[in-house]
């Protein structure tokens, strides 16, 4: 066997870093019974690294092009192009262009070939590299496939597939290059077939793309194909197209375009038994790889012939099989707590764990996220209506995809009706009593008492968790776990009655006054808000640090390491620390992403912080804090004086008047404890993340894991028995470093099925100015801005007048939004994080605008409309 030259029946997946993945998954479909392959062979990697590796012009222009990023891509352009020239100027050494012509020989000296690019990056579960390299057909001739094998390795290097690269953190020097040589189908017919719908992701539906000719009039988008859509063995659906041109191949070498005869161009390509015959295959080529296909397929006589076969990589994962032959419809977790990021195994596992605790259900993962199974929700008539009208105000395009679903009949009726998993019924009516009992009192006694009493609860299990270790530590969060139900269970009469209060005067005062969102300007400056006097409360610690102009040039590049250290040499450093570490003491268990326990915490790295207080000091003079809280307060005071007035004088004024009155003070005794909740589960988390993080430091001393950071990526179980047995396969952890590395890529769907189908919604647009982009308006007012697009809170730098665009906040953004002027997020609804604050601040805000961070670019003047719900950008 050579070491440069495989024919692909000695080809498997093993031999990958030898063939590439077109190589690779050419030798394993050869081994499928059933499944034709044109015959062929690989020139591996050995051969192109003998032409490279040692030549220093090569090398020392790819070290050049190694320090390059995605934006200097005239220097890429000028680099690559050199690169290629030295590589296509190679001389091929003569043992192996011996070899490549002993196997051409073998194949057919007159034959024509195929002659692809297969690089040891492509056609891989992470990125398919697909189209990067060059594919050279119809090549007839020894001294033809030679010069055209320099031509594949050369396009190792053309422009796309470098920038491809660097987008995908791939080390240029670590991806080598084979070259697959085929011998040529010359087919009536050819085209593209995914085992799942790469429009819907239904992984039980077959899409099968198809045109006349060889395929690369398809793939270079010069005629419409054919499409069809098989399921179980049924043509489901058919498109015919229009196809003027093929492309075949010229005796001679090289292809042409030819048109069609106009009887041929509405003739359908395949015939329904060929197509369903295909489907048959690319179920078989499927089971074989285990996972949904793109197949790339041309049809010869009566044959089928598979050329290439590799994993789709857009997918969204599912959840395994439910073993109970019936469908199921789960919804984004995270799209209804503002947390759309993948979390790591330790994150998910201790989130389900409480969650089960709370409502006695579990959630499923899938793509690193946290999903909830709603069929029963969906397929049940009493309930649906109502359930999917609760998505009004936390994700209007959740919502609308729930509706687009349930008018889906055929589909309803085979959809799983077991058990609910959104908690019993009878803890929706205590959660009723409770909140008419607390609207009634309208006590703002009830608030207080409400926070002592947790905040005691916490402190408490701060100092009780030190006590235990080991296997009995997790019996304490069990435990612990139950009590934080309680307190969180037995606080949402308020929560409610705070909610229900805002609906009430929103609705009743456009009614009766035709003003909208009137609750928007009452909730200013609430008592109570843990997660507003957050934001306000880093104004002062901006107070101490603009004093100290040493400090403030330090923060320009700050030291996360050595943080403190540093501080405590400049001059105010001892003021500064001492102010920010009171701010931590409060605060410092909070994060970005907060609900993952896993996450980086204030408390762990404080110079997540600095940019936030450094965009204080531009943007207010000192003292902001009082003075933005007064404003707030009485903006809010004169609303209400102003609202009771006018209702006064309506027929039945003073009836009106009085219940606007209740409701007014009910929202601004209650609304502000409804972060509270959240504020109590997050520090809940950093006491538990404390004492699991000892346990991860002992099994680093034991050699059992290598960095305490490792326990990230075992379950919360798995952790436990790892604690107990001091044992544990670390194959286990680098796997979900790779499988977490893949998830953050992806973008969570809000609904999906357990066929993988994803369900989307959409806004009426019919009222918004042509060209804006459509949201949910979440808190009053018309504003116009500069952007500021911010994927990272401690990416942000904020000006005053700024208007907030991001994939979504948590409490941890809370302190940018004292500087900004309005609010833009691609998740959300009204009673979400950034839309509660958003309306105590009195700032317009606008959210669920999909895909707001790639359509509206950092610096452009926007105009974001918080009442009808949409963002212009503006020239």
């Amino acid at each position: 066997m050579s070491s440069c030259v495989l024919d692909f029946k000695e080809i498997d997946k093993s031999k990958l870093p030898v063939v590439g993945g077109k190589g690779a998954n050419l030798g394993e479909l050869s081994k499928i019974e059933g499944i034709r392959v044109p015959d062929g062979f690989c020139i591996t990697t050995e051969a192109y690294k003998k032409i490279v590796e040692n030549n220093p012009e090569f090398n020392a222009l790819l070290h050049q092009l190694s320090l390059l990023k995605v934006d200097d891509r005239g220097k890429i352009g000028e680099l690559s192009k050199q690169i290629r020239e030295i590589i296509e100027g190679i001389s091929i050494s003569k043992d192996i262009v011996e070899e490549v012509l002993k196997y051409v020989s073998k194949l057919g000296e007159k034959n024509a070939y195929a002659v692809r690019s297969s690089a040891t990056a492509e056609d891989l579960p992470l990125a398919s590299f697909a189209g990067q390299q060059d594919t050279y057909l119809n090549i007839v001739g020894k001294d033809a496939i030679l010069k055209h094998i320099k031509k594949c390795w050369a396009s190792l290097y053309t422009d796309r597939a470098v920038i491809y690269r660097i987008q995908n953190n791939f080390d240029h020097r670590k991806v080598y290059l084979s070259v697959v040589i085929q011998k040529m189908v010359f087919p009536q017919a050819s085209g593209i077939m995914f085992t799942a719908d790469p429009i819907t992701s239904n992984r039980k539906v077959v899409s099968i793309d198809a045109s006349f000719g060889l395929g690369e009039a398809l793939v270079s988008g010069l005629v419409n194909p054919d499409i069809y859509k098989v399921r179980e063995g049924r043509i489901i659906d058919k498109k015919i197209s229009k196809k003027k041109l093929a492309i075949y191949a010229l005796e001679k070498g090289g292809t042409e375009e030819k048109e069609l005869e106009a009887s041929k161009q509405d003739m359908q390509t395949l015939l329904d038994d060929s197509i369903l015959k295909l489907e048959s295959m690319g179920r078989k080529i499927e089971a074989y790889f285990g996972r949904p296909q793109d197949i790339e397929w041309c049809l010869y006589g009566d044959n089928f012939y598979i050329v290439q076969s590799r994993p789709i990589t857009t997918l969204y994962p599912i959840p395994p099989e439910t073993n109970d032959g019936k469908n199921h419809v789960y919804i984004s977790f995270g799209h209804r707590q503002m947390m759309t990021e993948a979390m790591r195994p330790l994150g998910l596992s201790f989130f389900q764990a409480l969650f089960k605790q709370m409502i006695n259900s579990g959630m499923s993962e899938m793509g690193g996220r946290l999903y909830i199974d709603v069929s029963h929700e969906i397929s049940s008539p009493l309930s649906r209506k109502t359930f999917i009208k609760g998505f009004d105000t936390v994700d209007v395009l959740m919502k609308n995809a729930l509706i687009n679903l349930a008018k889906r009949k055929d589909f309803i009726k085979t959809l799983y009706k077991g058990k609910t998993a959104m908690g019993a019924k009878s803890m929706y009516l205590k959660w009723l009593r409770l909140t008419i009992k607390d609207y009634r009192k309208n006590d703002p006694v009830i608030v207080e008492s409400l926070m002592n009493n947790n905040r005691a609860l916490l402190l408490e299990l701060e100092q009780n968790i030190t006590k235990v270790s080991g296997d009995e530590l997790f019996n304490f969060i069990l435990r612990s776990m139950e009590r934080i139900k309680n307190i969180i269970f037995n606080s949402y009469g308020v929560v409610f009655a705070g909610a229900y209060a805002s609906y009430w005067i929103n609705k009743n005062i456009e009614k009766w006054l035709g003003e909208k969102n009137v609750a928007d300007t009452l909730a200013q400056s609430v008592s109570n808000n843990v997660t507003s006097e957050m934001g306000l409360e880093l104004l002062d610690v901006a107070d101490v640090v603009r004093q100290y102009p040493a400090v403030i040039e330090y923060f320009q590049k700050p030291k996360e390491e050595t943080f403190f250290e540093d501080l405590a040499k400049l001059e105010g450093g001892l003021a500064v620390t001492n102010s920010i570490k009171t701010f931590l003491k409060k605060y410092g268990m909070r994060c970005s992403a907060e609900i993952d326990i896993t996450r980086t915490r204030w408390n762990e790295n404080p110079t997540i912080l600095v940019s936030a207080i450094l965009s204080n000091i531009k943007a207010f003079r000192p003292g902001a804090h009082s003075i933005k809280f007064e404003q707030g307060l009485r903006e809010a005071k004169q609303k209400e004086q102003k609202i009771l007035s006018r209702l006064e004088k309506l027929p039945g004024g003073k009836r009106k008047a009085k219940k606007a009155k209740k409701a007014i003070s009910v929202l601004r005794n209650y609304a502000g404890y409804r972060e509270f909740n959240k504020y109590i589960l997050i520090w809940f988390n950093w006491i538990i993340k404390q004492a699991l993080l000892e346990e991860a430091d002992i099994l680093v001393q034991k050699s059992i894991i290598k960095n305490r950071e490792d326990i990230y990526y075992l379950t919360i179980d798995e952790l436990r028995n790892v604690i107990r047995t001091n044992r544990l396969d670390y194959n286990m952890i680098t796997k979900r470093k790779e499988e977490y590395e893949i998830f953050e890529k992806l973008t969570p769907p809000r609904v999906i099925t357990s066929e993988g189908e994803i369900i989307s919604g959409e806004y009426n647009t019919d009222k918004i100015p042509q060209g804006a982009l459509a949201g949910v308006p979440v808190s009053s007012g018309v504003v116009e801005g500069r952007a500021r697009v911010v994927l990272k809170m401690e990416d942000a730098n904020i000006e005053e007048g700024d208007i907030l665009v991001t994939t979504f906040t948590d409490p941890s953004w809370t302190p940018l939004f004292v500087s900004i002027k309005g609010l833009v997020t691609e998740v959300g609804g009204m009673m979400t994080h950034g839309a509660v604050v958003a309306r105590e601040y009195g700032l317009p805000a606008v959210v669920s605008v999909e895909n707001a961070t790639k359509l509206i670019k950092d610096g452009q003047r926007i105009r974001i409309n918080g009442k009808e719900g949409y963002v212009e950008i503006l020239r």
